[in-house]
């Protein structure tokens, strides 16, 4: 790496250089191009050969992003709306700002979207549809949704990806990678939020929602899903009318739930509309463990019927069951007001930096744990108590998985949505009965008997390098290159460990021992049809009680030391 910017293709950095030069110059003008000059790249640009915008010292460092994510267009605007959902990595100021950002982008033409569509799928549009409207119905920064009608009558909807969309966003992101790159070897806060792997796992996401193939798939999994609820419809998706630049679906009509007089016009009940879609996004996340990422009022549509349809599967989220588990361990931890058990929890869903200040970090948790001390289950935000989690997870630079805090993102926008139906409306009511199965599956000797069985495989392979291990082991010895440090906690940690298992052999020995010569005996007193006695003592009677207390006073020494 250079002294400036990466160094790469020539073509390539003529293509950039324009657009190097506009992201520059917004951050300038919504004051914030020292961020350039601090990485050394203000001379590269003329930076303040443009004025500032008027009256932007008055505003904070999140207004002045949203401003400039808006000004630069669809690539920026999308990574903040998918960084919006990321608090692990975004701090609370920027990411509300984040939130409110919008797709000011106009519809393109017509005949740029037949284009498209003729040359994704291969056929004039004459020949594709019978009606195809002019006017979309919805523009956004990636593309626009047109209604339309297929030969045999069925109404659909057809989203067109918008022209030139994919080179943009590419040419946005390679700059990106390439500004985060100079910006960690020289700004300790970038290195300190790891910006160029922030920028990989934004631009990954991206990347995702460019192919609707993706979001295909995403609909019928969600179609196959649904089948078990009933009360939620998924538009079919029309392969043979679609590509990566092309999604079609069926049509479906519907009003959004944030129209709340409509709905109550169509006599639906809002607390049952609530209920429901309560049920239907809890469903997804805690037991299909697949999960809308973005299911605000937009994208979920209310029927007369009652049954809800939704819409956009562009971002989605996934739960392992691993993942799962970690999630149910922190609710259930926070209830118990157990300190360990959230810091546990957190620890096991996130990577946790070696240099993290523990006495920080517990008082952190015991801040969280106090915030839901003796409040009823049912006053208590699901997703805000999330959403705390990952504050902590920011400040003390803990990695959170992101489909984990997709998962707090949707929860909020959830209750939200439910909020706005029903004031009085209680999610933890709906939730219980998917507490309750989350966590018999942490404690069902079935669940736990198959991950054991799943995990043999591994544990063979680890017995299997054992012997490759020693050997290199053995030739670093030979070499000397082996190094070994042991504090001395570890040796504490090491000897308790030594004392249990030991304890635990000499338990196991006893016992076994017991059982052999009391079963001996016993069987060779039902073969000689006789009592075995030795000098006139029964023997079996009298070994028993001597071995009985040999054993309890084993035991007691055991537990009396604590190491068992």
């Amino acid at each position: 790496m250079s002294n400036g910017l990466p160094r790469i293709g020539i073509s390539k950095r003529i293509r950039q250089l324009k657009r190097y030069r506009t992201i520059a110059s917004a951050f300038a003008r919504n004051g914030l191009g020292y961020i350039f000059h601090d990485i050394g790249l203000h001379e590269k640009f003329s930076l303040f050969g443009h004025g500032k915008r008027k009256g932007i010292e008055a505003k904070s460092i999140g207004e002045r992003i949203r401003l400039i994510l808006e000004e630069l267009g669809p690539t920026f605007v999308k990574l903040g709306q998918i960084a919006s959902t990321r608090p692990d990595l975004i701090p609370p100021g920027i990411l509300s700002e984040l939130e409110r950002l919008q797709d000011h982008v106009p519809a393109f033409s017509y005949r740029e979207a037949a284009r498209i569509i003729e040359e994704e799928l291969g056929d004039e549009l004459g020949r594709l549809f019978l009606e195809f409207a002019e006017e979309p119905m919805a523009a956004a920064s990636i593309g626009q949704v047109h209604r339309a009608v297929l030969k045999d009558g069925t109404v659909v909807a057809v989203k067109v990806q918008r022209p030139g969309i994919h080179a943009r966003i590419e040419t946005d992101l390679d700059i990106l990678a390439d500004v985060a790159r100079v910006a960690e070897s020289r700004l300790e806060w970038a290195g300190a939020y790891r910006l160029g792997s922030m920028v990989e796992e934004l631009g990954k996401a991206l990347r995702s929602e460019l192919d609707y193939t993706v979001e295909a798939r995403n609909a019928e999994r969600f179609a196959s899903q649904s089948k078990a609820l009933g009360d939620v419809r998924v538009p079919k998706v029309w392969r043979d009318y679609s590509s990566r630049r092309v999604l079609t679906t069926t049509y479906m009509e519907g009003i959004k739930l944030s129209d709340k007089e409509q709905l109550i016009q169509a006599g639906i009940d809002l607390r049952v509309l609530a209920e429901r879609f309560t049920a239907i996004i809890l469903h997804q996340v805690l037991i299909d463990g697949f999960f809308h990422g973005d299911p605000h009022p937009g994208n979920v549509l209310a029927q007369k019927n009652g049954s809800l349809v939704m819409l956009d599967f562009g971002m989605v989220g996934r739960l392992t069951p691993e993942a799962k588990k970690h999630f149910a361990s922190f609710v259930i931890a926070l209830r118990n007001q157990s300190t360990r058990g959230v810091i546990r929890a957190i620890s096991r869903m996130g990577v946790v930096p070696e240099d993290v200040n523990k006495d920080e970090f517990h008082l952190d948790v015991d801040a969280l744990r106090d915030k839901y001390y003796d409040v009823p289950f049912n006053q208590i935000s699901m997703g805000e108590a999330v959403q705390d989690l990952f504050a902590v997870a920011l400040r003390h630079r803990i990695r959170i998985p992101a489909e984990l805090t997709l998962l707090g993102k949707t929860l909020l926008t959830m209750e939200g949505v439910v909020l706005s139906l029903d004031p009085t409306f209680s999610v933890f009511n709906v939730a219980e009965p998917f507490g309750r199965k989350l966590l018999f599956e942490q404690i069902n000797p079935a669940q736990k008997l198959k991950s054991w069985i799943e995990e043999v495989p591994e544990y063979v392979d680890l017995v299997q390098d054992i012997p490759i291990a020693v050997k290199e082991l053995v030739a670093s010895m030979r070499q000397g290159r082996l190094k070994v440090e042991v504090a001395i906690p570890q040796v504490d940690s090491l000897m308790k460990r030594m004392d249990r298992i030991s304890n635990r052999l000499s338990f196991s020995i006893v016992l076994l021992a017991l059982s052999i010569v009391m079963v001996g005996l016993i069987i060779s007193a039902a073969l000689n049809h006789a009592q075995t006695l030795f000098w006139g003592i029964p023997i079996i009677e009298i070994g028993f009680v001597i071995a009985l207390l040999m054993f309890l006073w084993l035991i007691f020494a055991i537990l009396r030391s604590g190491r068992f």
